[in-house]
C-alpha cells in the first residue's frame, strides 16, 4: 500500500483484516485454537494480545484531542506511508524488540470457549474503526503522536497502519504455528 490511505480505507482495511483473521481462526479446531507449543503463543493468546493491543490503540482515537496532544505531542514531520511503517516494524522485530508486559498474554483457556474470544476480537476492531471514523477527520491524524511501545512516538495515521499490519502479522504467524505443528504430526506418525 503505497501512498496515504485515508480514514474510509484505513477503516475497511482494519474490518477486512479483522475478518481475515477471525475467519481463519474459526476454521480450526479447539485443539488447534488453544494449543501452545513450549515457548511459542497459542493462536487464542495472539488474539488475546490483538485486542489488548487494539483497545490500547483505540484510547488515542476516544480521548479529547486536547489529551492526545498532552501525552503524544505535535509531529515535527509528515506521517509514513503504510510500507515505511511496516519496514520500521519489521526492522524493531529484527533487532530484537518483543512485546512489553501489558501485551504478553496469559494462556487461554479452552474453557473460554473459541468463539467468545473471536467475538471479543471482531468486537474490540469494530471500535477501533468506529473510533478512527467517528472522531477523526483528515487530515487531523497526521496531526497528533502517540506512544507506542516499539516504535516510540507515532502519527495516528502510523497508528492505524500498524493496526492493519499488526493483525496481518499475527494471522501469519498463526498460520505458521498450524502449518507447522501439521508437518511435526506427519513426520511422527513416520
Amino acid at each position: 500500500m503505497n501512498g496515504a490511505l485515508t480514514i474510509e480505507q484505513i477503516s475497511t482495511q482494519v474490518t477486512k483484516a479483522a475478518a481475515d483473521l477471525a475467519g481463519y481462526c474459526r476454521s480450526l479446531t479447539d485443539e488447534q485454537f488453544f494449543y501452545q507449543p513450549v515457548g511459542k503463543w497459542s493462536p487464542a493468546q495472539q488474539v488475546k494480545h490483538l485486542i489488548t493491543a487494539t483497545h490500547t490503540a483505540k484510547l488515542a482515537f476516544t480521548l479529547p484531542k486536547f489529551i492526545v496532544r498532552l501525552i503524544g505531542g505535535k509531529p515535527n514531520r509528515h506521517s509514513r506511508t503504510y510500507d515505511e511503517l511496516v519496514a520500521k516494524y519489521k526492522l524493531k522485530l529484527e533487532q530484537g524488540g518483543k512485546a512489553s508486559r501489558p501485551y504478553i498474554p496469559k494462556p487461554v483457556p479452552a474453557s473460554y470457549g473459541k468463539e467468545k474470544l473471536l467475538i471479543r476480537y471482531s468486537q474490540s476492531m469494530q471500535d477501533f474503526a468506529g473510533a478512527v471514523a467517528k472522531n477523526w477527520k483528515e487530515p487531523l491524524p497526521d496531526h497528533y503522536l502517540a506512544p507506542h511501545p516499539l516504535l516510540g512516538r507515532v502519527t495516528l495515521r502510523e497508528l492505524c497502519y500498524f493496526t492493519i499490519y499488526h493483525t496481518h502479522h499475527h494471522l501469519t504467524a498463526i498460520r505458521n504455528l498450524i502449518s507447522n505443528e501439521k508437518t511435526r504430526l506427519l513426520t511422527s506418525n513416520y
